[in-house]
């Protein structure tokens, strides 16, 4: 198994040709990918090894709302902080973009965004514009556990990250 060193991987946003591979990489990984279009790459990143795409996250913008999606990394690739990577850098681009509060399904993953002071919340409360997303609203299963987590503002992530010596 190749393993890779965390500062070997580039995140960067995606480009139209990533969309038959961040496909790919989704259906590896067991996600929904059949909605997927090149309008939605205008919101993704991924992340390369040199040439090689080895992870993909996206958000699906709903006025100052988002659904994070597609949060995916090669099996290969997995157990290197790729994952936290990917979503450090979606939330700070759903930051750039005005976005107020981030969520998500998963049927994998809660575990892992809880770590990321990701809530659990019931599907009901998630806003109409997101529930009637195509991931949401027929692409996920109804077990699927619904999670969100408010963004703070840039400044107030800096002043925070100032305080504690980042």
């Amino acid at each position: 198994m190749d393993r890779h060193r965390p500062s070997s991987f580039a995140v960067q946003r995606a480009e139209p040709e990533d969309l038959d591979p961040i496909r790919g990489l989704l259906e590896t990984c067991g996600l929904p990918h059949d909605d997927l279009t090149l309008a939605h790459l205008n919101y993704f990143l991924v992340a390369r090894d040199g040439i090689r795409l080895c992870g993909a996250v996206g958000i699906e913008p709903c006025g100052d709302a988002a659904l994070l999606r597609s949060l995916a990394v090669a099996p290969d690739a997995q157990g290197q902080g790729l994952g936290t990577r990917l979503v450090e850098a979606i939330e700070q681009r759903a930051r750039q973009k005005g976005i107020r509060t981030l969520y998500l399904l998963t049927t994998t993953a809660a575990p892992f965004f809880r770590d990321h002071e990701y809530e659990t919340i019931e599907r009901e409360a998630l806003p109409e514009d997101i529930r009637r997303t195509e991931e949401a609203a027929r692409l996920c299963p109804s077990s699927a556990v619904c999670m969100r987590k408010p963004l703070r503002a840039s400044a107030e992530v800096a002043d925070t990250d100032a305080t504690h010596g980042v």
